[in-house]
């Protein structure tokens, strides 16, 4: 079954019982049926078809969850705000070297799930966000700095609703705001470094992504993304530049209703595996060097996301699902 589109629209936003060969799992998440004098039921019919999707879905989560979190969560910032009547809005874009599963290219089987390595292809994938910091208390003083100062920080997530010949994506709402809060461990000064810890939580809308190709569909609803991010991050301002650092974890927690549907040889079934939760957590480190411009602050960051596993039946050509990811981050942040 040819599910490229359905891929398409995931890399727009993008627990196995043994190990084994593969992927990682010893048996399909997918219901096996049953074959009487070699025609399979339904269920079989739809196996090999079911399993796939199921691996592509954890295949993919892992990288839209980078995607969705990069790495700073106030891109070029390590110090907070300084108070009430202090903000600062950015507009950024994650990317790294994805892979995407070349799903043009699987073999179905109708006679029950068969182990094999699916073929990937890389693809650049990223996502574009906006985030906004509000300073709240400006710390306590102490020589030189303020320590215990608090920003509150906002992000939002956009999802399109896109209806075709042969897919449809649709969110429950187009936008998701995200949220989170900036202590200030040090503030930064001409001779003091600023110093914070952040937590954020980065969501998706809720979407459904449906696929169809001639008889054939395959299903994702009810998908939904969350990240959990923790930063400690330092950073100082030289004039015309500014350096940051960092290093933190993120936690994606990741669900859908995946089901297949199968009518191809003169067989026809349906099948959806029963436990389609996936949480992750990974270790994230990034550096950032900021233009200091008047007003605004053009920001390239590099960084590095690994760690966690991720278990599929089958294994892909590009490697795993859990694999370390190298991500670049661009962005312009006004700040005042």
């Amino acid at each position: 079954m040819k599910k490229h589109l359905l891929i398409a629209g995931l890399s727009m936003f993008a627990v196995g019982p043994l190990a084994a060969q593969g992927g990682g799992l010893a048996a399909s998440p997918c219901p096996a049926g049953t074959s009487t004098a070699g025609i399979p039921d339904s269920q079989r019919a739809a196996q090999d078809a079911c399993t796939q999707a199921y691996d592509v879905y954890q295949f993919m989560a892992p990288q839209l969850g980078v995607a969705l979190a990069g790495g700073n969560a106030m891109l070029g910032q390590g110090s907070v705000l300084g108070g009430l009547g202090h903000f600062s809005i950015g507009l950024r874009g994650n990317v790294f070297k994805g892979l995407l599963p070349r799903v043009d290219q699987f073999n179905e089987s109708t006679n029950g799930a068969q182990q094999q390595e699916l073929p990937t292809k890389d693809q650049v994938l990223g996502l574009p966000t906006a985030d906004a910091a509000i300073g709240i208390f400006k710390g306590i003083p102490l020589v030189l700095t303020n320590v215990g100062g608090i920003d509150a920080l906002v992000s939002a997530a956009y999802v399109p609703t896109v209806n075709s010949d042969n897919v449809s994506i649709t969110p429950q709402h187009n936008w998701q705001f995200g949220y989170g809060a900036r202590i200030g461990l040090l503030s930064e000064s001409i001779v003091v470094p600023g110093v914070s810890a952040t937590w954020i939580e980065r969501d998706l809308p809720t979407t459904d992504i449906v696929g169809t190709d001639g008889g054939n569909t395959l299903a994702i609803r009810n998908l939904k993304v969350k990240t959990q991010s923790w930063r400690l991050v330092a950073s100082k301002s030289l004039i015309l530049f500014g350096l940051a650092a960092g290093v933190g974890q993120d936690k994606f927690d990741q669900s859908a209703d995946i089901s297949a549907t199968v009518n191809e040889l003169g067989f026809t079934g349906t099948s959806s595996p029963p436990n389609t939760k996936q949480s992750l957590t990974r270790t994230n480190i990034f550096g950032d060097l900021s233009l200091n411009l008047p007003f605004f602050k053009l920001t390239g960051e590099i960084g590095r996301s690994s760690g966690g596993t991720v278990n599929t039946y089958n294994s892909f050509a590009g490697g795993r699902a859990d694999r370390s990811i190298v991500y670049a981050s661009a962005g312009l942040r006004f700040t005042f």
